[in-house]
C-alpha cells in the first residue's frame, strides 16, 4: 500500500507539475528509507520542514517510512521563533544569516538593516553548508540542493526574486521588524561601525563631503568610512515599511 504525504502551507512549491494535484499525494514505497531522505526525494529540503507527523503522531527525521503511513509535512508559521524546543533541530540562541551567493544582493541589505550576515561569493557549496552550520547561522540560498546537504540545520529557500522582495521575506518570517538597526553594520566585511569624529579621518574625505557631512563611522576591521549619504532616506523609508507592515 503506498503512503500518503499531506503538505501544509506552501510546501507543494517544493513538488514537480506532475505531483501537484492537490496537497496530497500517495508514494509508492520501495525501499527503506528515513523520512527525511523520503521527503527530500519529493523535492522537500529539510529545513524547510517544521514539524512532522506520522499517523497524528510527532517524529523525527530519524523515523523509518513504514507502507501505509499517513505522513504530514508542516512548514514554519510566520513569525517563527528558532528560540523555541523542536523535534527536528536544536533551537538558535540569536539570529544570523549565511547568504549564498544566488541572493548575494540579499546579503548586502541585511548587513544595511544590521542583522550579522556572513557572505563570501567565492566560497562552494560544502563549505558555506559547514560554516553555517557551525556557527548557527541561518543559511539564505535559492539552491534546493545545498539545503538538502546534512550538515545544513536552519535555512530558508529565498520565493522572491527582487532584493527589497527578499529582504521582507526574512524579516517577516522571522519576526524581526523590531531588531532592525539600521546602518550598524560594515556593508564589505559585517562588523559592527563605530563612530568616529570627523576631525580624525577629515584627511582622507572628498571637498563635498567634509563640506557637508559632520556625522561618520568607520569598520574597524576594513578601514572604511560611512557617512549618511543620499541612499540612506530611502532606505529608512524600506525599513519603516517592514515594520509597518502587520
Amino acid at each position: 500500500m503506498p503512503v500518503k504525504v499531506i503538505l501544509h502551507g506552501d510546501l507543494a512549491l517544493f513538488l514537480t507539475r506532475q505531483q501537484r494535484k492537490g496537497d496530497s499525494l500517495e508514494i509508492d514505497l520501495n525501499r527503506r528509507t528515513s523520512i527525511k531522505d523520503f521527503l527530500e526525494a519529493l523535492g522537500i529540503p529539510h529545513p524547510e520542514i517544521y514539524r512532522l507527523t506520522v499517523n497524528n503522531q510527532p517524529t523525527t527525521f530519524a523515523y523509518i517510512v513504514a507502507a501505509e503511513d499517513r505522513i504530514e509535512v508542516h512548514p514554519f508559521p510566520t513569525p517563527v521563533d528558532l528560540a523555541e524546543e523542536n523535534l527536528l533541530r536544536a533551537p538558535l540562541k540569536q539570529i544570523s544569516f549565511a547568504v549564498d551567493a544566488n541572493v548575494g544582493k540579499l546579503a548586502r541589505l541585511l548587513r544595511m538593516a544590521g542583522f550579522d550576515t556572513f557572505f563570501d561569493p567565492d566560497l562552494d557549496d560544502e563549505p558555506l553548508a559547514e560554516k553555517a552550520s557551525r556557527e548557527e547561522r541561518i543559511l539564505l540560498t535559492k539552491d534546493r540542493a545545498l539545503l538538502k546537504r546534512k550538515t545544513v540545520i536552519h535555512g530558508r529557500l529565498i520565493r522572491n526574486v527582487m532584493p527589497a522582495d527578499q529582504l521582507r521575506e526574512i524579516i517577516l518570517l522571522y519576526g524581526l521588524r523590531n531588531e532592525i538597526k539600521p546602518f550598524s553594520r560594515c556593508l564589505c566585511c559585517n562588523e559592527v561601525l563605530q563612530p568616529v569624529a570627523k576631525k580624525d579621518i577629515i584627511a582622507r574625505l572628498e571637498p563635498l563631503t567634509r563640506k557637508y557631512y559632520a556625522d561618520f563611522h568607520i569598520c574597524n576591521n576594513c578601514d572604511r568610512i560611512y557617512w549618511p549619504g543620499s541612499h540612506r532616506d530611502k532606505m529608512l523609508n524600506l525599513f519603516k515599511g517592514f515594520q509597518d507592515d502587520r
